[in-house]
């Protein structure tokens, strides 16, 4: 690989590390120096090798840099003191050299306290899905902004609100109590479904960026598997319904970009090992006794890996719905239930319980009904696709309805 693919596929793998082991030893309250300290040997690198050539080991090369770095921003701090630089605490009884451990056990361990901090409750939800992105995903500012459909302004703004709360909390990146954890862990799970679910249902339309959100998310989630203290059902199950979800994704698009509904979809194109992986931390979230809305969804999922459309899929499908419902009512939960209602029951049963909900200004409300009602009424399937078609946000879906009206042929 050249210096030129070389340094952006680093950034994505190095930045996070250089900027979450740092705030490690540094404390949260200099996160931004920790950005600073990642970026600027990023464009030293991008100024040193085009000129050098790569180093041996480009990765180690970053880690001493950031250190030598580091070192530096500890001497101006011991100079300047209070007056302009925070003081921060190292230890200095042998040597001047920061402390700072590249190791692979303690990168991975930044990451996870990282995590929990990001995460932390007092962080508006919206700002932590950006401050993961950027802090434990190495996502750019342009990226972060595609992804939520914004301008780098307003992802600037949700970024330094969200430092700021760090720092006026005094939240520490740190693994909570055991007697905290599950609380925690509950925060930490949302974001990452959050995260994922931006990359699998993203509203913009550039797949390499989602997949990129997915795969990142599913990184993180299998990180919490990878400790013992995080390791705990709930985050096997969602582990479990991101690979099933992952496991379908090259059959959802096809080589025009346009969405396939997973009845179209060719099930030749489902990974086979991602469903594996699926069903084993399924297995792995059975243990305990707390059902979570990620056990659910997750087999759900997993029954959507098997193609064959027997009444047993979606009596079960049925039943799955039926407890997430009562588990944590979703007016979007209950109108996907719709759609097992029809497979299971009948198609005038699913009718009648998805008009009960009246969800008249989402698309996707019409879009089933149009679907329900192509084999009962056309004219009827042909105007709630219309209004379908009037309420969809993005190019694909408008496109997918499209061909749905156009394939009624009224």
């Amino acid at each position: 690989m050249n210096e030129e693919k070389l340094i952006p596929h680093l950034f994505r793998t190095e930045y996070r590390k250089i900027v979450t082991v740092l705030c490690n030893t540094f404390g949260m309250q200099h996160i931004e120096t920790a950005e600073d300290i990642a970026s600027d040997t990023f464009l030293q690198a991008s100024e040193t090798w085009g000129i050098k050539g790569l180093p041996e080991n480009p990765a180690a090369w970053l880690y001493t840099v950031a250190k030598n770095k580091a070192k530096n921003y500890l001497k101006r701090d011991k100079i300047l003191s209070e007056k302009i630089i925070p003081q921060i605490k190292y230890n200095t009884s042998q040597t001047d050299e920061p402390e700072i451990d590249w190791s692979d056990e303690n990168i991975h361990d930044s990451q996870l306290k990282m995590m929990f901090a990001v995460c932390h409750p007092s962080i508006a939800r919206e700002a932590q899905v950006a401050l993961a992105l950027r802090i434990l995903c190495g996502f750019g500012i342009d990226e972060i902004a595609s992804a939520f459909l914004t301008n780098k302004e307003t992802i600037n703004k949700r970024l330094f609100r969200a430092k700021e709360k760090l720092r006026s909390e005094n939240i520490s990146a740190e693994l909570p109590l055991p007697n905290e954890i599950n609380n925690r862990l509950d925060a930490v799970s949302s974001t990452l479904y959050l995260l994922y679910n931006e990359g699998y249902y993203t509203s913009q339309n550039e797949h390499i960026l989602r997949r990129e959100l997915c795969s990142e998310a599913m990184r993180l989630t299998f990180l919490l598997t990878e400790n013992e203290r995080t390791n705990l059902p709930q985050v096997n199950a969602l582990l479990a319904l991101m690979s099933f979800h992952a496991s379908r994704f090259d059959a959802r698009i096809n080589e025009k970009g346009e969405l396939i509904l997973y009845d179209d979809q060719d099930e030749t194109l489902w990974d086979k090992e991602l469903i594996k992986q699926g069903e084993y931390f399924l297995r792995q979230a059975s243990q305990g006794n707390r059902l979570t809305r990620y056990h659910l969804e997750a087999a759900i999922a997993h029954w959507h890996t098997c193609k064959e459309d027997t009444k047993e899929k979606w009596e079960s499908i049925l039943q799955l719905y039926n407890e997430l419902l009562i588990l944590e009512y979703s007016p979007i939960v209950a109108l996907n239930r719709t759609y097992a209602l029809s497979k299971a029951n009948s198609i005038e049963e699913a009718i009648t319980e998805a008009e009960k909900l009246n969800l008249s200004q989402n698309h996707l409300y019409h879009a089933l009904l149009g679907e329900l009602y192509k084999h009962t009424n056309k004219d009827k399937a042909a105007l709630h696709f219309e209004s379908a078609l009037q309420l969809a946000k993005t190019a694909e879906d408008k496109q997918l309805i499209q061909r749905k009206i156009a394939a009624l042929g009224c």
